[in-house]
């Protein structure tokens, strides 16, 4: 019984983390075009991640287009600026992004 309680305790601990991080997303709005694992109006977090894995500029790269916008890398919607994201809250957010798999 304690072992099960360890394990659930640490399972919980393992997760927070990437949960404080989606939940800072849908604060400020990345998901209503944005999924964790589904494209919407945009690539899901999981296609960003490949697409970007083993960049070593990708987190300051996607830090910058989250708050300045971008167009043209996954189609012909344009992803607008998010002006209320600061570089600290953009920086988190890529961070997690691109530990997604």
């Amino acid at each position: 019984m304690k072992q099960t309680l360890i394990a659930i305790a640490l399972s919980a601990a393992a997760i927070a983390p990437a949960m404080a991080d989606q939940a800072l997303a849908q604060s400020k709005n990345c998901m209503a075009c944005h999924s964790v694992d589904k494209k919407l109006v945009g690539p899901s977090f999981k296609d960003v991640a490949a697409k970007y894995a083993g960049q070593k500029d990708a987190a300051d790269k996607l830090a910058a287009k989250i708050i300045k916008g971008g167009s043209g890398v996954w189609g012909p919607i344009p992803m607008p600026a998010n002006p209320q994201v600061n570089d600290a809250d953009a920086k988190k957010l890529t961070t997690w992004l691109l530990a997604l798999k």
